[in-house]
């Protein structure tokens, strides 16, 4: 095991487990959540043993998504290295040596769908609810989140999921092509295991050869190279007084002012 502060992360033989750990909180990506999960995929690339990562959530939620403490800030304080940590929090987990599989329950939101996106294979329980409500707190969804989606999803959806912010089920992320299965309430880890196993059986060699050329086919098809500017795009969110304004008023109306 290794010893992280938002995280819970360990291997058993070829399998490893990253946890989202902060139950009470509905793991909220935090700055420093996203810099453990960077050094997280460090850690596992350096075990050539482990071919399998399973990302989940722990309590009743996959992730809050983005710590929304600083969208409240009328100041629109927020330093561009923790802007950025996303972006890289997603780069490291989609590069990652060994196949990650995201189990997803609960509610998965804002920045925990990019995480799910970044993952090479998605298993969500039933009842799963998908939103990402970044427009409207003010701010543009970033850590190349639209790109992950335009390839998962497509444009179309994409445009309409990230405006209008509205909530979406499981059943409607699996027709769109986001996720591989839908398990049943309480079993997504079971399914997550069973998948893992499946795929640690094969060799650590074909499977990193095949995720290779998935990437590099993705990655011709719809870049993420242009997600640095992103951060950029997020700060002058924070320093727009409409935009300000609209996220004070989203968070006003949830009392999370």
């Amino acid at each position: 095991m290794a010893n992280f502060e938002t995280l819970a992360v360990s291997v058993d033989d070829t399998i490893g487990r990253i946890q989202l750990n902060r139950p009470a909180q509905l793991n909220p990506l935090s700055t420093t959540c996203l810099r453990e999960l960077v050094a997280a995929a460090d850690w596992f690339d350096a075990r050539d043993e482990v071919r399998v990562v399973i990302v989940h959530g722990a309590g009743r939620a996959f992730s809050a998504g983005a710590d929304l403490a600083s969208f409240g800030d009328p100041a629109g304080t927020l330093p561009r290295d923790a802007a950025d940590a996303g972006r890289e929090m997603a780069e490291a987990i989609e590069a990652m040596q060994a196949v990650t599989i995201a189990a997803v329950h609960g509610h998965c939101v804002g920045g925990g769908v990019v995480l799910a996106a970044a993952c090479d294979l998605r298993i969500a329980a039933e009842s799963t609810r998908f939103s990402i409500p970044e427009v409207d707190l003010g701010i543009p969804l970033a850590w190349g989140g639209i790109q992950r989606l335009v390839r998962e999803i497509g444009p179309a959806a994409t445009r309409e999921l990230v405006l209008t912010c509205r909530p979406f089920s499981a059943a409607e992320a699996k027709a769109l092509g986001m996720l591989n299965t839908i398990a049943a309430d309480g079993e997504h880890l079971v399914e997550a295991q069973s998948l893992a196993e499946n795929l640690a059986a094969k060799s650590r060699l074909t499977l990193r050869a095949t995720l290779k050329a998935v990437d590099a086919a993705a990655e011709a098809l719809v870049s993420t190279g242009t997600a640095w500017s992103d951060a950029d795009a997020l700060i002058n969110a924070m320093h727009d007084p409409e935009s300000r304004a609209v996220g004070q008023e989203y968070l006003r109306a949830r009392g999370r002012t």
